[in-house]
């Protein structure tokens, strides 16, 4: 299964954007869309599009976490990175820094952020992520550039 992650485009994208998604099984926006008329391309793709809320959101459909399970993994999808691990997770997606990250923690988490579509943050370059989920296989995680 592979999974194109994306997070906090704040009303823009860059207009090649939707075209690299095509072919993803699902896509996973991590909050900070702002206007929902964002996701219309996205949606119009044909893969499903999930959709957590961020603090620049206000979208009463979009819920503010989703636990996610696929190919056997726990996925936590959240825009603000918690304090916390919730039991069970093997990885917990965020958004919210406009700071790409892939880092295992002590317990064995991993927390990745795909970085910014569209205001990068501390000199990293606007991007996006590929997810790849292989059943009883180690999750890829693969940063693309805008």
């Amino acid at each position: 299964m592979r999974i194109a992650v994306i997070s906090d485009t704040h009303d823009r994208y860059p207009a090649s954007l939707p075209g690299r998604l095509a072919d993803a099984d699902e896509i996973w926006h991590l909050g900070d869309v702002c206007a929902p008329e964002t996701l219309v391309e996205f949606e119009q793709l044909g893969p499903p599009l999930r959709v957590v809320v961020g603090n620049c959101d206000d979208h009463p459909a979009w819920p503010e976490i989703l636990t996610l399970e696929r190919e056997g993994l726990v996925f936590h999808l959240v825009h603000i990175p918690p304090r916390r691990v919730p039991p069970g997770v093997h990885a917990v997606l965020h958004g919210h820094t406009h700071v790409p990250r892939d880092e295992m923690d002590p317990s064995g988490v991993r927390w990745l952020n795909p970085g910014c579509i569209t205001r990068p943050n501390q000199g990293a370059a606007a991007s996006w992520a590929w997810l790849t989920v292989k059943r009883g296989r180690p999750l890829q995680w693969e940063f693309v550039r805008v």
